[in-house]
């Protein structure tokens, strides 16, 4: 999957383990820019990073580097994106300081670009299934209702058990999807009268 794989700044908080704040300060403050784009799904998002950006994220996040400089944020992310595109290599960020983006974050990186793919092959938004709630392709299965299941228990392992004709990696997609884009809204009934 080619570098140019775009992740919303949610899915690029979920996968690389940090807060999507996080991410929209290092945005605000220039480090990185995001990609403009369409929504991918209904009320979806229009800025877009690339996966290198999990990476990057997920590397200071592992190396517990919290208040690193703008400039040195900035140019570790400079000389990352100048890598070939799903490579990894240590950044020297500063005479002598290395962050082994590499040693930190390949597996993040796999798992990003394994995600994406799923994500795009396997979610859809249609206004005529669920009123456009996202959902597995083929199916009225809603990502919410996969997150739904997980939390209560169950593993990926019983969503392929209980629907063999949908792929594992539809299950994995929606689970991150969901995590990424919780739903909105006001809740239903009245939930403070039922406060005690």
């Amino acid at each position: 999957m080619p570098d140019a794989a775009r992740l919303t700044i949610r899915e690029t908080a979920t996968l690389a383990a940090v807060k999507p704040g996080t991410i929209e300060k290092t945005v605000e403050a220039k480090v990185l820019r995001t990609l403009a784009g369409k929504p991918r799904l209904k009320g979806g998002a229009k800025r877009y990073l690339p996966l290198r950006a999990v990476a990057y994220f997920h590397a200071l996040h592992a190396a517990a580097i919290t208040d690193l400089p703008v400039r040195h944020k900035k140019a570790s992310w400079r000389k990352m994106r100048r890598l070939e595109p799903m490579v990894l290599e240590p950044v020297e960020f500063s005479k002598g300081a290395i962050l082994d983006v590499r040693a930190l974050s390949s597996d993040c990186l796999q798992k990003a670009a394994a995600y994406a793919e799923a994500r795009d092959r396997h979610i859809v938004s249609n206004s005529d299934i669920l009123g456009g709630t996202p959902v597995i392709s083929g199916t009225r299965l809603s990502v919410y209702a996969i997150l739904g299941r997980l939390q209560g228990g169950d593993t990926i392992d019983d969503l392929v058990e209980d629907y063999p004709d949908i792929p594992r990696e539809a299950f994995e997609a929606a689970h991150v999807y969901a995590q990424a884009h919780p739903l909105r809204g006001r809740p239903s009934g009245r939930p403070w009268r039922n406060a005690a």
